[in-house]
């Protein structure tokens, strides 16, 4: 019987090839490996290490400074909303407010079945347009508390993925 560390090694080595060699394809292999386990854990960490030949300590450096990479076990769908100044403007609160009680839980935390986390992060790059929110990797902008709702229910219905 295959254990979970053939498994790990099985698919970062799969998704390392894909990228192929390089430091400069370290960022596609951690977007890929987010994607198919959801977070870098410790012996996901360890079998990227092998399978690009590049250090721990260098991937844990680069996973800690992006945002998009995380480190910890988050949910399903993870909807990160825009903590700048220009969203502040545009009425980020009123979104904020909306998802923590459409969810029950507060920014930085996973609800209890696993499906959302809510995270705050750096600009999204779309200032004049905001508020704006990614779940995973599709971006929103101009969001409402009620379009935040009708996305939450869209993923929650799975009519998003």
């Amino acid at each position: 019987m295959e254990c979970r560390t053939d498994d790990v090694r099985e698919k970062v080595t799969r998704i390392a090839q894909k990228h192929g060699a390089g430091r400069e394809q370290l960022l596609p292999v951690l977007q890929d490996v987010i994607d198919e386990f959801g977070y870098l854990a410790g012996d996901v960490l360890v079998e990227v290490s092998r399978a690009t030949g590049i250090s721990i300590g260098e991937i844990h450096g680069v996973a800690s400074f992006y945002h998009f990479i995380n480190t910890e076990k988050v949910g399903k769908y993870v909807i990160r909303l825009c903590k700048t100044i220009s969203c502040d403007m545009q009425g980020k609160q009123k979104v904020e407010s909306a998802l923590e009680k459409e969810l029950g839980i507060k920014f930085g935390e996973t609800t209890a079945d696993g499906l959302f986390t809510l995270q705050h992060t750096n600009c999204l790059g779309m200032c004049d347009q905001g508020p704006a929110l990614m779940v995973n990797r599709a971006m929103y902008s101009r969001v409402t508390p009620e379009r935040a709702l009708q996305i939450v229910d869209d993923h929650r219905d799975g009519r998003q993925s």
